[in-house]
């Protein structure tokens, strides 16, 4: 009857320590993961899976639930592509699971760069030298006519290159904060 009673103790033991490390994430938690894959706003579409790896391990009331290097899965959801002369290319992201188990996730987002520098640049370049050449080939009326198509050329180049999309490279740190699991 002893016998029997400590090997129902000692199995109870075991399993309780078993299940110690697990357990669901808690919101609030923050969880820093490395990328494998690059995402840019160009390629990307919604909903898109990546994946990844925990930085750092992720601790609640003393108890470790997930190390770093823990295998992160997660889903794009939103993607805006770069217009030519505005509406720089924008991602987001959130964490769909940590070493399999489903947690949900705040947003990182990140938007390319602006339009509007490089844009006046080119607009404003195109249209003094154009109002140079016209002015040294016709005078005053030389220089409206020159700055004019210098301005229309200059708006032609900054939309032939002119989109701005955002690209996260593969290996880039991003921290998401834990707003549920199941």
């Amino acid at each position: 009857m002893k016998v029997r009673r400590s090997i129902a103790l000692a199995m109870l033991l075991i399993t309780s320590s078993l299940g110690a490390g697990a357990g669901t994430i808690p919101s609030g938690s923050r969880a820093t993961v490395r990328l494998n894959t690059s995402l840019s706003s160009a390629t990307a579409h919604k909903e898109q899976a990546w994946s990844g790896t925990l930085t750092s391990d992720i601790v609640a009331d003393g108890k470790t639930l997930a190390k770093a290097g823990d295998p992160v899965k997660g889903k794009v959801t939103y993607v805006n592509r770069s217009g030519r002369l505005h509406k720089p290319g924008e991602l987001s992201l959130r964490l769909t699971s940590i070493k399999g188990e489903t947690v949900y996730s705040s947003r990182v987002s990140r938007k390319g760069k602006s339009h509007t520098k490089s844009n006046a640049t080119k607009i404003g370049g195109g249209a003094g030298a154009g109002a140079l050449i016209g002015a040294l080939a016709g005078g005053g009326k030389g220089a409206a006519i020159g700055a004019a198509a210098g301005a229309g050329a200059g708006t032609g180049v900054a939309a032939a290159t002119g989109k701005q999309e955002v690209t996260i490279p593969a290996e880039s740190v991003l921290t998401f904060t834990i707003t549920g699991s199941k």
